[in-house]
């Protein structure tokens, strides 16, 4: 009987001792785990069409990424990014890219800031069960519209969403009292599209009155045209939605004919290193994330902007935002998600997104809006090629297009 004891108890004492290191080497494991770095694969334009875009908003997710590791990172773990150059999104390019930046052991996939452009990432990423993530593209096609139910889960943009981005510019045109107005489309991107006809819509809910519908198209040489027949009607304001060189021949071809009209654009008009000399651009607005002249109203952006100045980046348009918030959206949603960086666990918490803070704001997201809506607009005026901070905006309605 002794005997048989002593067995019993040298058996439970050589399990308790067995169980000890496998937890110890399991408790080393994790710990090994925690320290390693969350690794964020960027697919960007660095020196192509979509560059004034996408290196901004690098720039500023490296800043943010930087100022997070300094305070411990995320759980415990660093965050690092591996970047590749999409060579002006040529697609074969880019899909390549996506596919080097997974290979890589990229657990998060950013990509550029317009949907056309970023569809060969984004599929290699959702393909694979990662998320893919865009800082600045301004569509509802960033989801389950265009990528499919269940794949398009994995999609989301910290962009404005086009219907939210119009819907705001109506507001602030009631707001000023513009009673009428003329829409000039770049047919372009689906994004120049949407923020007008979003604008289109809502004006006329605020009881305002379109007087003339007129489009272009960037590279199409048919701006002046446009300009033409905006001049042939009289409106309280000119609203579109454009960038590139069609911006300012829009401006400069009415203002060289006399017509004063105040222009109202949206985010993609932002800047002033497009403005013409002769004429000088004036009675000009536009709407976006941050205002770049010295005058935002957040302490924090203004922070943001000296620190890209620093680092020799400093920023031309208010759009360098979309990274730094990105990069705070997905450091919230591994947060929420317990630390686990499954595109599906991340997805799941970005979705119910409401009025979150991130860098420039607060931001929502929805099971059928994967796009930011919600944000708190800037409003820039340029008044003889000096641009200042006039306000804010938000959308109360996001129209159905």
């Amino acid at each position: 009987m002794k005997k048989r004891m002593r067995w019993g108890v040298l058996g439970t004492l050589l399990g308790v001792t067995v169980a000890a290191s496998a937890l110890a080497g399991s408790t080393g494991h994790a710990a090994t785990a925690a320290k390693k770095p969350i690794t964020i694969g960027w697919a960007f334009d660095q020196s192509g069409q979509m560059a004034p875009f996408d290196n901004p908003a690098l720039a500023a997710a490296k800043i943010r990424i930087g100022q997070i590791n300094g305070k411990g990172g995320v759980n415990g773990r660093k965050l690092q990014i591996k970047t590749c150059n999409t060579q002006n999104n040529n697609a074969t390019t880019a899909k390549a890219c996506a596919v080097s930046l997974l290979g890589q052991g990229a657990n998060i996939i950013f990509t550029t800031c317009d949907v056309d452009f970023a569809t060969p990432v984004v599929q290699a990423a959702i393909n694979k069960g990662v998320l893919a993530i865009a800082p600045c593209i301004g569509t509802d096609q960033m989801g389950p519209k265009r990528f499919g139910a269940a794949k398009g889960k994995l999609a989301f943009s910290f962009g404005n969403v086009a219907q939210d981005e119009g819907s705001a510019m109506a507001e602030y045109a009631h707001r000023r009292g513009w009673k009428t107005a003329s829409l000039a489309t770049n047919t372009l991107l689906v994004y120049f599209k949407n923020v007008v006809q979003a604008f289109d819509k809502r004006f006329r809910q605020l009881g305002g009155k379109v007087v003339d519908r007129e489009t272009y198209q960037t590279g199409a040489n048919n701006v002046q045209t446009a300009v033409t027949r905006l001049n042939q009607h009289k409106a309280n304001v000119i609203v579109t939605s454009t960038a590139f060189g069609e911006l300012p021949a829009l401006v400069s071809g009415l203002r060289s004919l006399g017509n004063k009209t105040p222009i109202l654009n949206s985010w993609a008009g932002d800047g002033t290193y497009w403005n013409t000399q002769n004429p000088k651009v004036t009675n000009y607005y536009c709407v976006t994330y941050a205002s770049v002249f010295g005058d935002d109203p957040s302490k924090d952006v203004r922070s943001m902007i000296a620190a890209l100045k620093g680092a020799g980046a400093a920023p031309g348009t208010g759009g360098f935002l979309g990274g730094a918030d990105a990069i705070d959206g997905v450091v919230t949603a591994i947060k929420r998600a317990h630390g686990s960086t499954k595109g599906s666990a991340l997805a799941a918490q970005l979705v119910k997104f409401k009025r979150v803070p991130v860098l420039g704001g607060r931001i929502s997201f929805s099971t059928k809006l994967h796009t930011v809506y919600g944000r708190d607009y800037r409003v820039i005026e340029i008044q003889n090629n000096k641009a200042s901070f006039k306000g804010l905006v938000r959308a109360k309605v996001i129209p159905k297009l």
